[in-house]
């Protein structure tokens, strides 16, 4: 097959930019074929090589005495003691999820287990934060539907709980939804499995599901924007098969036992390039490959093709040949294949053959480690002016627009959708805070949330990076658990405008002085920009995924109110409105500046908390919607009404940082003022539990009718 000359047009079709070509042209002192033009752009591409935003990623705080493996693998190591470690990831698949929502959604979750099992560790739980447009944009109820479908087609059929998450609803998502999956698993710690090769002349063997065209060009296709030539992507969108991950990972996790392994990489965006030049990369070698022996599911499939596929359910090995045998009665008995694809070699080259002629030959180390590295200009985000308007509202009023909102409503309809019970170590599903598994065959749990919240990064990125720390640092402490450690999903429009990139400075800035503050380093992580649709940018969304850990399971935070039980509030309550959720659905405004987070507050409030878990019945942050709505979603999951002692606008929908409401009785209530007290900290009852009715000051709705509108207003409004 004739190879397609190198034009302008093909090199721009490919996301590189003519200085990025030049710089091809004096690395290989040629023109480059059209397989080694694939390469570069794989390899030099936003996605793969993070080239706008290394240069300030490398600022995050990304070690501690717990970190056994921070970025720049397959996913983060976090010791939790006895010899176990957690690992886990968050990523994005933004674009294919928009042009493909099932199949886009899906082989996120796919891709994310893969970086987890890669690792040595089975998954064990699963969480996703997903942003749609508007609710009645015409396409956010296929986007929803699809999506959602995706997540549980996939997450349901390999068999890992999600225990959380969050779904949101903005105008700036109408042209790009988000879809950020997250995964965990536990491992030994001491039989952790890295990417590195080692050795020269060590086998490189493919692994897994056979090689399709679906999917080539992905990670290019998501590193640009959208345009009315967005139908034409949608075979750049990978197709998944659940069944052969399950089998996929049980045949990897089974292979390390034989100790065949020398490393293991996941086959994810850029396929078999990035995967075979990563290991290589890492270990100082160079690697061969013919492709004539890579198992594929079509006829006459091109080198080009082959490199840059990103079929689905795929692992990359560098074998020790003396188990060659063994290893592959493995993948035998799995019915996967098992394939000798090429070799590690002592030469910096990525050399790549197929049927005996050479389709590339490029400096290995040049293609990872001297990719382009932008210091993109950029331009802070100017302060906006405080919000200081008196705004009033009748406190029932507020309520039902905020639980008549999809962005507020119960998501019973998405999670119920999930199986978040499989694996039998589930010990709290999605809607109550943070979710919490068992550590298998122990007393201890781990707890997951997800957190940001856009329109205070798009006020204030500083503070709205610190805030997505501060609540995922909050919902952990909620249910009781020391928080460990996060990993983040940076989603931003286009880097090469300097107030998108400004955006992006500042909630790295803000990311970074949290997760330092609050001993909660960044292990893992993911960034997605040029999530733009003519021009239009999404609301900056650093996602922040966090994992808690609890000594025993007798040291959670149950969700047990009773009648009468006294309501608390940890923490000052200014009635901050700025950029509040009352504000956005009752006004439809989006004014003011974020509120501020200090940081040395949220540990003592954290640490208040979980010294004092035993006298806690129940306990949730209090962040969008304030106290009035934290109050309602307690009382109506308890099934019984609520009395707040204030009608007070500010005081019951303020969205001041730091502050938890507490449910207990009236004797934990009165110990627990009394050791805020002596520390220093404001606790201060609100309210109390109880009756049929929820009552805020003199305004007051039967909680069974705000129940029904809770309970169903997304499915009507997105559904």
């Amino acid at each position: 097959m004739t190879e397609p000359a190198i034009t302008p047009d093909l090199i721009a079709s490919h996301g590189l930019s003519p200085e990025e070509y030049e710089r091809i042209l004096e690395i290989v002192g040629r023109t480059p074929s059209f397989t080694e033009l694939g390469i570069f752009s794989a390899m030099w591409n936003e996605h793969c090589s993070y080239k706008s935003s290394k240069k300030w990623l490398r600022t995050l705080p990304t070690t501690g005495p717990q970190v056994i493996c921070g970025p720049g693998e397959n996913a983060g190591v976090v010791d939790i003691g006895d010899g176990q470690a957690v690992v886990f990831k968050m990523e994005s698949h933004n674009h294919p999820s928009y042009i493909e929502p099932y199949q886009g959604a899906a082989t996120g979750v796919g891709g994310i287990l893969r970086d987890v099992f890669t690792m040595g560790a089975r998954p064990i739980a699963a969480m996703n934060s997903l942003s749609f447009g508007e609710a009645s944009h015409p396409k956010t109820r296929q986007l929803v539907n699809g999506v959602v479908e995706g997540i549980g087609g996939y997450g349901n059929c390999f068999g890992v709980p999600t225990v959380g998450g969050e779904v949101r609803f903005d105008p700036a998502y109408n042209g790009n939804c988000l879809v950020n999956a997250f995964a965990a698993g536990l491992a030994d710690a001491d039989k952790i499995f890295y990417s590195a090769a080692s050795g020269v002349g060590m086998p490189v063997v493919y692994l897994g599901a056979k090689t399709g065209r679906d999917g080539v060009g992905g990670a290019t296709m998501a590193s640009a924007e959208f345009d009315d030539t967005i139908e034409e992507k949608r075979p750049t969108v990978q197709v998944g098969d659940p069944f052969t991950e399950k089998r996929l990972m049980e045949a990897t996790l089974e292979l390390m036992q034989t100790g065949a392994v020398i490393s293991i990489q996941d086959m994810g965006a850029a396929g078999l390039t990035c995967s075979a030049v990563e290991m290589g990369d890492k270990g100082n070698l160079g690697v061969r490959l013919d492709l004539e022996n890579v198992p594929v599911r079509e006829e006459m499939m091109t080198a080009y093709e082959m490199m840059l596929s990103e079929s689905q359910e795929r692992m990359l090995m560098v074998l020790r040949p003396e188990l060659e045998a063994e290893a592959k009665a493995v993948f035998d008995k799995w019915d996967l294949d098992f394939a000798i694809v090429g070799e590690t070699i002592a030469e910096d080259r990525f050399l790549i053959v197929h049927n005996g002629e050479v389709k590339a030959d490029l400096p290995l180390k040049t293609l990872a480690g001297t990719a382009p590295e932008y210091d993109r200009p950029w331009e802070e985000t100017p302060a906006p002016a405080a919000f200081d308007e008196a705004l009033t509202v009748d406190p029932i009023e507020g309520l039902t627009a905020l639980i008549s909102s999809p962005n507020y409503a119960s998501k019973e309809w998405v999670y119920t959708q999930y199986d978040t019970m499989v694996m039998a170590d589930t010990v709290r599903i999605p809607g109550l805070g943070a979710g919490i598994v068992r550590v298998h065959g122990t007393d201890k749990a781990l707890a997951f949330t997800s957190d940001v919240t856009p329109r205070y990064v798009k006020a204030n990125p500083v503070e709205g990076g610190k805030q997505a720390v501060a609540e995922a640092y909050r919902n952990l402490s909620a249910v009781g658990a020391t928080p460990l450690a996060t990993t983040d999903n940076m989603n931003f429009g286009n880097p090469e405008k300097p107030q998108i990139m400004g955006q992006f400075v500042g909630a790295i800035k803000g990311i970074g002085a949290a997760v330092e503050a609050l001993d909660m380093p960044i292990v893992s992580g993911n960034v997605s920009l040029y999530n733009e649709t003519d021009g239009a940018a999404i609301l900056p969304t650093p996602t922040i995924g966090a994992v808690g850990l609890l000594a025993h399971t007798d040291d959670i935070i149950g969700c047990d109110v009773h009648e009468h039980d006294v309501a608390l509030v940890l923490g000052e309550t200014a009635g901050h409105l700025g950029q509040s959720a009352l504000l956005a659905e009752v006004f439809g405004r989006t004014e003011g500046d974020a509120p501020a987070v200090d940081l040395a507050q949220e540990v003592a409030h954290g640490n208040f908390i979980r010294t004092h878990r035993a006298m806690i019945g129940a306990c949730t942050d209090l962040s969008d919607g304030g106290l009035a709505l934290a109050a309602f979603e307690m009382a109506e999951n308890a099934g019984m009404g609520v009395t707040l002692e204030t009608d007070d606008t500010g005081t019951l929908f303020g969205e001041d940082q730091g502050r938890y409401l507490i449910a207990c009785s009236a004797a934990q209530a009165e110990t627990l003022m009394e050791a805020a007290g002596t520390a220093g900290l404001s606790l201060t009852q609100v309210g109390r539990f109880g009756g049929y009715d929820v009552c805020m000051g003199a305004s007051r709705a039967s909680v069974t009718a705000l129940s029904v509108t809770y309970r169903t207003a997304f499915a009507q409004s997105v559904a």
